[in-house]
């Protein structure tokens, strides 16, 4: 779900690889932001826009052949017209915004996810006592939150949920002295470093080129658990 952790695992799939594909080589800051507090009938986790398709998998998956009643938006560059059924359409400079407001089940989701990875999923709905709710529009390039006093803010998803592994997954952090993830509050941001980007051999296209070349480079990750600050530093290839 995180794809944070999974680089962290050295478990990178497609999925990670999506995550890097708009970027060139260069330092990228406030990326992946997220705020986590732990109250006494679960959590409630904060993040910015790249988490969004990350946290609609995990939620369609505890709904299951279920169905909920999901609003919020499909954005795509591709004509999604008989691929899904939507409320309306929006469009604008090429990119279209699906509305959506209707029963649906956990399994058609996912399915939607996986045949379209590269959309952008921006659903709110729940499943018994997780909620989750995302703005349902594009998030601005280059903006992953809100430049107010005291800096970008983790604004775009918000999921209330009892699940202590979703909670983990996303603060894997350990305080000195303890084996495991526990926290009452938390607040982490990441700096992306592109270094390289190893290019496909063989083609010739641009266009697919970029879209199929590797990055390499390392993340830098700052959390402050509970008021304490700890720093991490892993290299990824993508």
């Amino acid at each position: 779900m995180n794809f944070i952790k999974k680089i962290f695992d050295g478990d990178v799939d497609e999925s990670v690889h999506l995550q890097f594909q708009k970027f060139s080589k260069g330092e990228f800051q406030n990326r992946a932001l997220i705020e986590a507090k732990k109250t006494g009938k679960g959590y409630t986790i904060k993040t910015s826009a790249e988490f969004v398709n990350g946290l609609v998998r995990v939620m369609a998956e505890k709904l299951g052949e279920e169905s909920a009643r999901v609003t919020g938006a499909i954005v795509s560059t591709q004509d999604l017209t008989g691929e899904l059924e939507f409320k309306d359409k929006k469009q604008f400079q090429g990119v279209k915004r699906y509305l959506i407001d209707r029963e649906m089940s956990g399994k058609e989701i996912i399915n939607l996810i996986e045949k379209f990875p590269k959309n952008f999923f921006a659903l709110s709905f729940e499943v018994n006592d997780n909620k989750l709710k995302i703005k349902p529009k594009a998030p601005k390039s280059g903006k992953p939150g809100k430049e107010k006093e005291g800096g970008p803010k983790a604004d775009f998803c918000r999921l209330k949920t009892s699940d202590k592994n979703i909670a983990e997954d996303f603060v894997f952090d350990t305080l000195k002295g303890t084996s495991k993830p526990d926290f009452k509050e938390a607040k982490i941001n990441h700096v992306f470093f592109v270094e390289e980007l190893i290019l496909p051999d063989g083609e010739k296209d641009f266009a697919k080129m970029r879209e199929m070349a590797k990055r390499k480079g390392r993340i830098v990750r700052t959390a402050v658990i509970d008021g304490v600050e700890m720093k991490k530093e892993f290299g990824f290839e993508v």
